[in-house]
């Protein structure tokens, strides 16, 4: 049996790589077939019209147009346009893409085209889809009179690669199979019986040691295809999409998100009372899901005028003039936000997740505080509940006890818990003296999400080291009892397109107002650096390499400015208050030894700025320096790519960020090494507009498709798709551990 099991585990190992080698071929084939399709297609279209063309080419537009529209009467064919030599239109149908002028084409076909051609085409994408541009020349080589340009229509290749693809996969398992067999039977007749009960196991009609394996590979094929199917019919991901996700795998469920930061501040001013919105990557990333979804927020009301305008029930509907969703404020005492918010949160948990050199500080008083917010945290939402199996969303370090407070009270919810700074190790995470209490918190959760998949890992780990449960390492789940927690990275992004934006001026007009609001000189290189005060963000860092830039490229001297937004944060920690301090000497430093006849190298803005402020900056920057220490994804990078609509502009981004490892066409940095971080400053400042705009189309194409809509749709589908398993099995049906029907 031994050798019979070790035979075909290569059989299947060489038919493994066969079949890759197979698609590899075969899908390159494919498209080679369909190139070349597409190649006598257009030859035989034009050659059917040459002579129309040649003599209609000078006898005017209307003729010439007509001969064209004959053309286009195939399907396939979207439009055609003639050109002269020189790159000027002659004719061309209604249909034909503004993207593709004649000089443009003519020119790209002269620089990769071999000489003397008559034919070339590529296939690049307009916003409606894919196309092929053939181009085909009349007349002698020696005098053409012109190009006819085509542009096919290229949906239906897509169908078919889905097609042929399909029929590999299908083909590849009956070949794979039949094999199998035939190999077998033809070795040995004494593996009959063996053979028998593999290929019951493959259809699915006895349980064997090998059914394992074939619920895996079917599991795979039918997510692969699913995927795919979703990607081809949903089209990019949007408010709409995500809100008919809702619909389709949720039954249009509500979401409740428990979050400690609000969406929405209310202050009180000499003015009256103002609305604020909070410098937080959470809270911008957030805030698009809610107003897409609907549901409820519940947040801790910390504005001056937050109390005064809620109602009785502590509700207010945001956002201002739209009002799609609900706010739940929770009010906490003074001692309450020392405890809970200041204490264990940001002097304990916020050093401990951060390799940043920050000793963390866990007080037993700050921790009996904390689990006492989060109980009543969790009964907010538990309030909020309009049925017995709401889908609660509870985010970050600040909530860790609240999932299982949660399904203390509501055991069917579906409970999504992201952690949206860094999870460490199980050594360092061993420090904590509540390390037990925090990691069962968190397992209260349906799921558990992180930005990367190493911090899934470091979380497995650290439930490994300390806790009574089994790790599912193929699955990435923890098992506790019959209750199964899954493990997930889900790169975290923004909305697409920033609706900020609406209300921020061009990118020409950006730039001029900032420098002159400066002071600065309209040709003054100007880059920005946007943070919180916070010791990971690097910022004492990013002013290091500034002055470095300055001292190793006389170049910059006296022409670039680096303005650094700083927003204060957590005041009431020592911490923070020297911080504060020491970027206010780095700068002044740095400004005294480079400044001069009215010029300043550091321009540091410690204050509150409003997202279309903020954003009026990143169009105005010649570049962003991202510089954090360490972080968990850091979406200021994202939102400046999303800023640069003009497609110019250098994001230099550290290598501790989330971010960089989805934007590696930014300039990527360890920014301790001052010496790096600057020549990489100097490589921004220099790069031609043509690299900058190929770098930045390409984080820009990134951000759109994988936006935030995604990040909350892929949890929302795999939340809906845990729960029919769990009700297939029984959990959630009269049968099940709880005693209750499900919903239908």
């Amino acid at each position: 049996m031994q050798r019979a099991v070790r035979f075909l585990v290569l059989l299947l190992v060489g038919l493994a790589l066969l079949a890759v080698v197979g698609y590899v071929v075969l899908a390159r084939t494919t498209r080679a077939w369909f190139e070349h399709d597409l190649a006598l297609r257009s030859q035989l279209a034009v050659s059917s019209a040459r002579q129309s063309l040649e003599s209609n080419w000078s006898s005017g537009r209307k003729q010439l147009s007509g001969a064209l529209a004959d053309i286009t009467r195939d399907e396939r064919i979207m439009a055609a346009a003639a050109c002269t030599p020189q790159g000027e239109l002659l004719a061309a149908t209604d249909s034909y893409p503004a993207e593709f002028s004649c000089r443009s084409v003519l020119e790209r076909m002269r620089h990769e085209a071999a000489t003397g051609a008559e034919t070339w085409s590529m296939s690049p994408e307009l916003p409606s889809g894919r196309v092929n541009l053939s181009v085909t020349m009349l007349g002698p080589p020696a005098a053409p009179l012109g190009a006819v340009v085509l542009v096919h229509d290229l949906s239906y290749l897509s169908r078919r690669e889905v097609a042929t693809r399909n029929f590999l996969v299908v083909a590849f398992f009956v070949l794979s199979l039949a094999a199998s067999v035939i190999t077998l039977v033809a070795a040995r007749i004494a593996w009959r019986g063996w053979t028998l009960e593999l290929g019951r196991a493959l259809t699915g009609e006895a349980t064997t040691e090998f059914q394992p394996l074939v619920r895996n590979v079917r599991e795979l094929v039918e997510r692969l295809a699913s995927e795919r199917e979703q990607e081809v019919r949903g089209g990019r991901w949007s408010p709409a999409r995500l809100r008919s996700i809702l619909t389709q795998y949720l039954n249009g469920e509500r979401v409740l998100l428990l979050a400690n930061r609000a969406p929405y501040i209310h202050e009180r001013t000499d003015g009256g009372v103002e609305v604020l919105h909070p410098a937080s990557g959470l809270v911008s990333a957030l805030e698009p899901v809610m107003r897409a979804c609907s549901g409820v927020w519940v947040a801790h009301g910390s504005g001056s005028a937050d109390r005064q305008t809620v109602d009785a029930h502590d509700h207010i509907r945001v956002p201002p003039g739209e009002e799609s969703y609900s706010l739940r404020r929770v009010w906490l005492s003074e001692e309450e936000e020392n405890g809970y918010y200041y204490g264990f949160s940001n002097e304990g948990l916020w050093p401990l997740c951060h390799v940043a050199h920050a000793r963390p500080v866990f007080r037993a008083a700050d921790y009996e505080i904390y689990a006492r917010v989060n109980q009543r945290f969790a009964d907010a939402i538990c309030d909020e509940v309009d049925s017995d199996d709401p889908i609660v969303l509870v985010q970050d370090y600040h909530f860790a006890l609240a999932p299982r407070m949660i399904r203390e009270r509501l055991p069917r919810a579906t409970i999504i818990a992201f952690w949206h700074i860094p999870w460490p190790n199980s050594e360092r995470f061993g420090i904590c003296p509540w390390r037990e209490e925090l990691i069962s918190g968190l397992l209260g959760a349906s799921i558990v999400g992180f930005h990367i998949q190493q911090h899934c890992n470091n979380f497995i780990d650290g439930v490994d080291a300390f806790m009574e449960s089994r790790i599912d390492r193929e699955t990435h789940a923890v098992v506790q009892g019959s209750r199964r927690t899954l493990v997930r990275p889900y790169p975290i992004s923004i909305e697409w397109p920033v609706h900020w934006l609406e209300h921020v001026p061009p990118v020409d007009e950006a730039r001029s107002s900032v420098r002159r609001e400066l002071g600065l000189a309209q040709d003054t290189l100007l880059g920005v650096g946007i943070d919180r005060l916070d010791y990971t963000k690097g910022i004492e860092e990013r002013l290091a390499a500034v002055d470095e830039l300055l001292m190793r490229y006389r170049e910059f001297r006296g022409k670039f400015t680096f303005v650094q937004l700083a927003a204060p944060s957590r005041t009431k920690i020592p911490r923070y208050r020297e911080l504060n301090e020491r970027v206010q000497a780095v700068a002044s430093e740095i400004d005294r030894k480079w400044s001069s006849d009215g010029y300043r190298p550091i321009v540091l803005l410690r204050e509150h700025h409003e997202p279309t402020s903020v954003f009026r900056y990143f169009r105005a920057a010649d570049l962003c320096y991202v510089s954090s220490l360490h972080d968990g994804m850091n979406l200021v990078a994202k939102e400046f790519v999303a800023a640069r609509d003009d497609e110019q502009g250098v994001l230099v981004l550290s290598q501790f960020t989330g971010a960089s490892r989805d934007l590696t066409e930014a300039l990527i940095v360890n920014p301790y090494d001052l010496r790096q971080a600057s020549d990489a400053l100097a490589a921004a400042l220099r790069m031609p507009k043509d690299e900058q705009r190929e770098r930045m189309r390409s984080m820009r194409r990134l951000v759109s498709e994988f936006n935030v809509y995604r990040w909350a749709g892929r949890m929302l589908v795999d939340a809906a798709e845990l729960r029919r398993k769990e009700r297939l099995t029984g959990r959630l049906g009269t049968s099940g551990i709880f005693g209750r029907s499900a919903r239908a």
